[in-house]
């Protein structure tokens, strides 16, 4: 059994047990759970429901297993000839999730 959810934006495929990195949620907390009821498409078996746009009284539960941040990723812009060179960096901040539950 496994669901398409959509978290901030973005969809991921959810099954029982997996972890899950998602953009930073600023409210979820260690230990939390979380319920999302954005739930885009859930397969039971050999059944298929897809949702327009969602599937009704389907949700996902999951764990709040750390807030942290990525590695560091660097832009860099120069033109040809001008002596102009910009080097700039940033760390993404993620949530990371442990799917305990698909509720159909």
């Amino acid at each position: 059994m496994y669901a398409i959810v959509e978290i901030k934006g973005f969809q991921y495929r959810a099954e029982k047990n997996a972890v899950l990195r998602v953009p930073y949620l600023k409210t979820a907390e260690p230990g939390q759970t979380l319920t999302f009821d954005k739930v885009l498409l859930l397969r039971e078996e050999e059944e298929i429901k897809v949702g327009q746009p969602v599937v009704e009284g389907a949700s996902i539960v999951a764990e709040v297993i750390e807030n942290g941040k990525g590695e560091k990723k660097i832009i860099y812009h120069h033109k040809r000839r001008k002596g102009y060179r910009v080097k700039k960096g940033y760390r993404e901040s993620y949530t990371d999730l442990r799917v305990t539950d698909i509720l159909a």
